[in-house]
C-alpha cells in the first residue's frame, strides 16, 4: 500500500471514530472533547471528560490561508479538493491578522467592549470540521505586537514615542508594549478560545519589537536590568506555561535568526531562535530568500537561489537547535519577488528543508492565497 493511501485508510477511521463519538458518547468535535454519563442505582455520575485532538502529521507540509479565503465556501471547496492525495497535509488561518481584528465572531467580552472583531470567518467551527474530515491540521495565526485596534482603545498599552504620544511603524500601524502583562492576557485569550473552537495549532506572529518607521523616536522603557530579547523570552514562556498542556505552539521569527544561534544577536528586534526553542513546539522563521541581502553568501541576487540561501540558515543553526524543544518549520516562498518562483524554485526550497537534520515541516507563503496545481 502506497503511504497516500495508507494516509486515506489512517484518516477515514479516525473520521468514523469521531463519527462514532458523536452518536454514542455526544462527542463534540470543535471542542475535541468527549463527555460520559453513566448511572448507577437510578444516580447520575459525575460527567468524565477525556481530551481528543486532532492528530499533527509527521512532518507538516502547509499553506497560508486569510480568514477571507478560508471563510469563502468556493475557496474552501477548490483548496480542499487541490489538497486531497496530495502532499499537503495542513493549513495555517488568520484569526488576528496584521489590521488588529479578531476575524471570526469572538465571544470574548473585552474584545466585543472595543469592537475588535470582523466575522470574515462565519461558522468557524463548522469550517475547521471540513478541513480536519478531509485530514487536514488546522493552525491559527495570531499576531499579537502590532495591533492597531487594541493600541488606541487603551492607548496604556501602546509603544510611545518619545513625547508620549502612540508610535506608528511606516505602514502608520500602532504596536503594543511586549513587556505589559495585560498584552499578555489578551492574546492569552485570544489563543484560548481559539483552542476551544477546534483549532490543533496556535502561530503567533509579530512576536518582536517593531523593526521600520521612525526608530529614534521609539520609547522602549525596557524593565531596569532587560534587554528586548529578555522581554520576549518572558512572553514566550508564559504562553508556553499557559498553553502547552492544551495545544501545539508555534512562533514566526526573521528568517536570519537562523544565522545567529550561536551569538546574542536578537536583531534589534528582541528575536532569537535559541530563546524561542526553548518555550514552542514550532519556530518558523521567514526563511523567503527574496527577503536575505541581495549579496547574501555571495551571491549576485540571493533570491535566485533559494536552495542553498535555505539550506546554510538551517545548517549552522543545528548545533544550537538539535536538543531544544522545537523543530524548525520554516516558511519558504511561494511568490514572485527579486526571481520568478516557479515549481523549480519552490521544490528547491523544499528539498532543503526535508534534507535537514532540525526541521518537522514547512510552511508556503502566498499573500494572495495563489497556489498552482504544482504546489501539490
Amino acid at each position: 500500500m502506497s503511504k497516500t493511501s495508507k494516509n486515506i485508510v489512517y484518516y477515514s477511521i479516525l473520521y468514523l471514530i469521531s463519527v462514532a463519538g458523536i452518536l454514542l458518547f455526544n462527542y463534540d468535535p470543535y471542542k475535541n472533547t468527549s463527555y460520559f454519563t453513566t448511572t448507577k442505582a437510578g444516580e447520575t455520575i459525575e460527567t468524565e471528560v477525556v481530551e481528543l485532538k486532532f492528530p499533527k502529521p509527521e512532518f507538516v507540509r502547509g499553506l497560508y490561508l486569510t480568514a477571507y479565503s478560508a471563510g469563502s465556501e468556493d475557496y474552501r471547496k477548490n483548496i480542499l479538493a487541490a489538497m486531497k492525495d496530495s502532499r499537503i497535509n495542513s493549513v495555517v488561518i488568520d484569526i488576528k491578522d496584521y489590521s488588529g481584528y479578531i476575524l471570526y465572531d469572538s465571544q470574548i467580552q473585552e474584545l466585543k467592549d472595543i469592537k475588535a472583531t470582523k466575522n470574515r470567518i462565519a461558522n468557524i467551527t463548522e469550517v475547521l470540521a471540513e478541513f480536519h474530515q478531509a485530514g487536514i491540521y488546522t493552525i491559527a495565526r495570531q499576531t499579537v505586537f502590532q495591533d492597531p485596534v487594541l493600541a488606541p482603545a487603551r492607548p496604556e498599552l501602546a509603544m510611545k514615542t518619545k513625547a508620549g504620544n502612540i508610535w506608528h511603524d511606516n505602514n502608520g500601524l500602532a504596536w503594543l508594549d511586549p513587556k505589559n502583562k495585560d498584552v499578555w492576557n489578551y492574546n492569552l485569550a485570544i489563543a484560548q478560545e481559539a483552542v476551544e473552537l477546534g483549532f490543533d495549532e496556535i502561530n503567533f506572529d509579530y512576536m518582536r519589537y517593531p523593526s521600520d518607521g521612525n526608530m529614534a523616536n521609539l520609547s522602549y522603557s525596557l524593565p531596569e536590568g532587560k534587554t528586548k530579547a529578555q522581554v520576549m523570552d518572558d512572553f514566550f514562556k508564559f504562553l508556553s506555561d499557559n498553553l502547552s498542556d492544551k495545544t501545539n505552539i508555534s512562533v514566526d521569527m526573521f528568517g536570519l535568526v537562523m544565522d545567529h544561534t550561536d551569538d546574542d544577536y536578537d536583531l534589534n528586534i528582541g528575536q532569537r531562535a535559541s530563546d524561542a526553542a526553548n518555550h514552542f513546539d514550532y519556530i518558523s522563521p521567514m526563511m523567503y530568500p527574496s527577503h536575505y541581502p541581495l549579496n547574501y553568501l555571495g551571491y549576485t541576487n540571493s533570491a535566485e537561489h533559494p536552495g542553498p540561501v535555505i539550506a546554510y540558515g538551517l545548517r549552522i543553526s543545528e548545533p544550537a537547535l538539535a536538543d531544544k524543544r522545537a523543530k524548525v518549520r520554516p516558511w519558504i516562498q511561494a511568490f514572485h519577488m527579486r526571481a520568478t518562483y516557479d515549481s523549480a524554485k519552490i521544490e528547491a526550497q523544499i528539498d532543503a528543508v526535508e534534507n535537514a537534520t532540525t526541521t518537522e515541516g514547512w510552511l508556503l507563503w502566498n499573500a494572495r492565497n495563489y497556489y498552482p496545481d504544482y504546489i501539490f
